[in-house]
């Protein structure tokens, strides 16, 4: 294998490895919110992850956070909670680090 293979293959193997972690990390930011939300909403047990689920399955229906968002600030709104959006932006950015520093710990 030439230098230049090795190289490439190096590249590849790291990206899909970033890819993954960057998956769990959304993942992982996600049911966080989806208990932070259910927490809100009066939910405990299994009732909150099961909301914290819905909310990670949110995410799959279309590529992006926008789906996520707007669940999070319809299921608030539904029950008669308003929420800001810089509350909404502020909590999603302090979880996307939380679960970051969670993933790369190992946990």
């Amino acid at each position: 294998m030439t230098l230049f293979n090795e190289r490439e293959d190096a590249f590849e193997k790291q990206f899909a490895h970033d890819e993954e972690l960057r998956f769990k990390a959304q993942a992982r930011r996600n049911k966080l919110l989806g208990l932070w939300v259910a927490e809100r909403l009066g939910k405990a047990g299994d009732e909150a992850e099961t909301y914290a689920k819905s909310i990670v399955l949110a995410d799959f229906a279309k590529a992006g956070d926008g789906n996520v968002l707007r669940k999070i600030r319809h299921d608030l709104e539904g029950s008669g909670q308003s929420v800001s959006e810089s509350e909404l932006q502020a909590k999603f950015t302090q979880l996307t680090a939380h679960a970051i520093e969670e993933i790369k710990a190992g946990r």
